[in-house]
């Protein structure tokens, strides 16, 4: 399935259009918060607009898919979509002025293509000139370099029937688990997903619907905007935005993706650079939002201290204990070790993974180490230094 929407250096490229999908999407304007209005559109295929009052078919879906550089990755990704045993109705991709060949190799594996005149700039940026042209009910965004179980949507759709939630989001698990910080992800996530998630989503609120997987109401994102562009932690603005606006938020931990962490500490310092000064920008833009949601308030306390107080005993108090007063306080670095090990093996265990968990709980204490120092040092630099981070390189 394919569709040609870019600019006029990729409209020759051949397609294989489905008759079944129709190439005749056109641009809604979005304006995200902090955002200014969109001022390019590509060049379309077709002359046609939907007509004035368009109504999607329900429970329609596009996939939609911001990728820059991604020439490595798209194919997997959108051959993953293929493979769905409920496939979705359009595949967008955004391609966003790659310097590598992404937008032919997604429009040669059926995806549409949509490509901006310039960079957009970010990732939310980008989702949001895709969402543009989503023609359908549910839009459901993922990583260029994610792919998904084959029954991944099927689990995950059901809960938008059920109209209190605005989003839903799925279970993550690393593609690769090689290197010491794909193994201290893969124990992060299990860890995450199996313990924190389910209580939050009890809750009806999740911290976070991930930005890698997570499904959407089209008029929704629309009527809020977009994807926030003021924090460069979207995903995370967008979920607190959604409960502002008296929305619940499903975690679905049958539906499962599977992104590409970060193999290298290089690669993993960008990633939580973002993620940290994105957490502290939400916080400073939705704070008094907070006070009006309870159980949200609660966990975003208990983030709070885990980023900075947690982060601070670390650093300082178990050091000097140790130095001044027993080597034996170095233990208290590992005092949790049951509480995380449980969620963590169990999780494991379901998946026959049991030996690579185990195997991989040291590299979880020392990403553990690196997470918290990344949470200090963007905390500084966020509330102290007045240094916000409006630049980021890729890492999802």
């Amino acid at each position: 399935m394919s569709a040609v929407l870019t600019d006029p250096v990729a409209r020759d490229a051949t397609t294989n259009a489905s008759s079944l999908l129709p190439t005749t999407l056109q641009p809604q304007a979005t304006t995200a918060p902090g955002a200014a209005p969109l001022a390019e559109r590509p060049y379309v295929e077709s002359a046609s607009r939907p007509a004035p009052g368009h109504q999607p078919r329900k429970g329609s879906l596009t996939v939609l898919i911001p990728a820059y550089n991604e020439a490595e990755n798209i194919a997997e990704t959108i051959q993953s979509l293929h493979a769905q045993t409920i496939k979705p109705d359009h595949i967008i991709v955004v391609d966003d002025c790659s310097k590598d060949n992404t937008g032919e190799i997604a429009r040669a594996n059926g995806a549409t293509v949509v490509r901006p005149s310039k960079n957009r700039g970010c990732k939310a940026s980008a989702l949001n000139y895709g969402l543009d042209y989503v023609p359908d009910e549910l839009c459901l965004a993922i990583d260029a370099d994610t792919t998904l179980a084959p029954d991944a949507i099927e689990k995950l759709l059901p809960a938008m029937s059920d109209e209190r939630f605005g989003a839903a989001c799925g279970f993550v698990l690393p593609r690769r688990v090689q290197t010491m910080w794909e193994r201290g992800r893969y124990v992060e996530y299990l860890y995450a997903f199996e313990f924190y998630k389910p209580i939050q989503d009890y809750y009806g609120r999740p911290m976070i619907a991930s930005g890698c997987f997570s499904v959407y109401r089209t008029a929704d994102l629309r009527r809020i905007g977009g994807w926030p562009t003021r924090t460069v932690g979207e995903d995370m603005d967008l979920t607190w935005t959604l409960y502002n606006d008296g929305y619940q938020v499903r975690y679905v931990p049958e539906a499962i993706c599977y992104p590409i962490e970060p193999p290298t500490f290089s690669f993993m310092q960008k990633q939580l650079t973002r993620w940290s000064s994105g957490f502290w920008q939400c916080v400073k833009v939705h704070w008094k939002d907070l006070l009006n949601v309870p159980y949200l308030r609660m966990i975003v306390a208990v983030a709070l201290w885990d980023a900075v107080f947690a982060a601070t005993i670390y650093f300082t108090l178990l050091p000097l204990l140790a130095i001044f007063i027993h080597p034996l306080f170095l233990l208290g670095y590992l005092m949790d070790l049951p509480s995380i090990a449980g969620p963590v093996l169990y999780g494991a265990y379901k998946r026959g993974e049991t030996l690579k968990a185990l195997s991989s709980i040291p590299a979880f204490y020392v990403l553990r180490f690196v997470n918290f120092y990344y949470s200090l040092k963007t905390f500084y630099l966020e509330f102290i230094a007045r240094r916000p981070l409006r630049t980021f390189e890729k890492g999802h």
